[in-house]
């Protein structure tokens, strides 16, 4: 599907920056969204040197409520057609419903949730029109299974998964490709932030974004709907299935407390 326009939320770095590197190696032009203006400039300029593509920068934060619309309303005043819709900015944060701030939990349900959706039902109409393009939403192997000590955070990429595999079905046959891909730990700014690092789970092995991100284009691209990044990864998720939830609860809860 090369030659198309592909929209790429939290570009900036991480699985979102490779993701970006991967599109553009295969003759995509891009519109890079981050907060980070200065981080997707350099992004920008790097990726047309190097492929001879268009990349427009959209620096936007879009935890906030109004930011998808704008965002659109945008892109739509300047003629800029969204073939493939990258869904992957997102965070995390360790810690307990009770000790977490309510802000920081609603502002994570914005961002993981609120706008993958709005964005979604924003340029999927076009899309459809066109019979081409489609949707790869970044959730996680967290979608699987509840989450005690990230609980919100978990709950938000079960949504995103939920959401992918239903879309997929309501848009099959009509030429477009959705897909979610679902990686484990990860080596990103994700962990630090998140205070993910400092997990036992962390510390059983990350995979790299590069990898995580190439796994996912090659996956879109064939059409999978869903993406797990990694045989470990793979593993675990089969695991899930066949332990009883009680015990999946208590297993993660040790896995998400701090590493010694």
């Amino acid at each position: 599907m090369a030659g198309n326009t592909v929209l790429i939320t939290g570009a900036s770095a991480g699985i979102g920056q490779e993701l970006a590197r991967c599109f553009a190696a295969a003759g995509d032009d891009l519109v890079l969204v981050a907060r980070r203006a200065e981080a997707l400039e350099k992004l920008a300029t790097d990726l047309r040197s190097r492929h001879n593509i268009r990349v427009r920068v959209e620096p936007c934060d879009l935890a906030q409520h109004a930011a998808p619309a704008e965002l659109f309303a945008r892109l739509s005043q300047a003629g800029v057609t969204v073939d493939v819709l990258v869904n992957n900015a997102g965070f995390g944060a360790l810690g307990e419903v009770a000790d977490l701030a309510l802000d920081r939990q609603l502002e994570m349900i914005e961002l993981n949730v609120t706008a993958l959706t709005s964005l979604t039902r924003l340029f999927l109409p076009a899309m459809l029109e066109r019979k081409t393009g489609g949707v790869l939403n970044v959730a996680s192997t967290a979608g699987f299974q509840p989450g005690p000590r990230m609980a919100v955070y978990y709950a938000t990429k079960a949504y995103v998964l939920s959401f992918t595999e239903a879309l997929a079905e309501e848009i099959a046959g009509t030429g477009l490709r959705v897909s979610c891909l679902c990686p484990g730990p990860t080596k990103t700014e994700f962990g630090s932030v998140s205070g993910m690092d400092q997990s036992k789970l962390f510390r059983l092995g990350t995979m790299t974004a590069r990898d995580v991100a190439e796994l996912g284009y090659r996956g879109w691209c064939s059409g999978k709907v869903v993406i797990i990044a990694g045989l470990t990864n793979r593993l675990a998720v089969f695991g899930v299935r066949l332990l009883p939830r009680w015990v999946i609860r208590k297993i993660v809860k040790s896995v998400n407390g701090r590493g010694s």
